[in-house]
């Protein structure tokens, strides 16, 4: 059985024990070093080249983040737990930009630990579950979709012209002047920027509007 190589990366050494005896304990990991800031963090990646780096997000001379932010870009093999005490979307957002892979909360139980060592290396993804909610609301609010911007109007439109239907048939359906549809046609590529039919269709079909 190929055994997951982890490096644990924490400023507190007592941290660090504990994790150690927890995933130490587990037949399918071994512990192949252990880093007390983000650079020495990023030495030891680079020459043991561990599967999992469990990194405190709040470290000393280099923090966890500008650290993963390294080691994602040089070690793209390597994946990063983010390990930290603070549940609100903006540190969760940074460290996720950085290249982390998973995060952590410090106050999660030894199961959560070995659950999000496993699932990283096995390139899956891992929120605490008590940051999901604030990463999901987070997303709400800083992503919004070009087809947002559009009328619930100009949303049905948009699905009949991706679907072929001509400005008169559309006009028909909806019981409306063919002039209004084109109206609202230019108003839809206007607002996301379209430039053709083509574009259009190739919107729709990323979108789900159509199959």
């Amino acid at each position: 059985m190929k055994r997951i190589r982890i490096l644990l990366a924490d400023d507190h050494a007592v941290v660090r024990q504990g994790f150690k005896m927890i995933l130490g304990a587990e037949a399918d990991m071994e512990i192949v070093g252990e880093a007390g800031n983000g650079r020495e963090a990023l030495e030891l990646a680079e020459k043991w080249k561990p599967d999992v780096v469990v990194m405190d997000v709040a470290m000393p001379e280099l923090n966890g983040i500008e650290a993963t932010r390294r080691m994602t870009g040089s070690l793209p093999h390597t994946r990063v737990i983010a390990l930290s005490m603070h549940k609100d979307s903006v540190y969760v957002r940074e460290v996720l930009r950085a290249g982390a892979r998973g995060y952590l909360l410090k106050d999660s139980g030894a199961s959560d630990l070995v659950s999000a060592v496993r699932a990283v290396a096995n390139g899956e993804g891992y929120l605490s579950p008590a940051v999901s909610n604030a990463v999901l609301d987070d997303y709400r609010k800083h992503v919004t979709n070009p087809i947002d911007l559009l009328s619930s109007r100009e949303r049905e439109v948009l699905q009949m012209l991706a679907e072929g239907k001509t400005n008169k048939e559309i006009a028909g359906v909806l019981n409306l002047s063919v002039y209004t549809v084109d109206a609202h046609r230019g108003h839809i590529m206007e607002k996301l920027n379209l430039h053709s039919i083509n574009d259009l269709v190739r919107f729709a079909v990323r979108n789900g509007l159509i199959d």
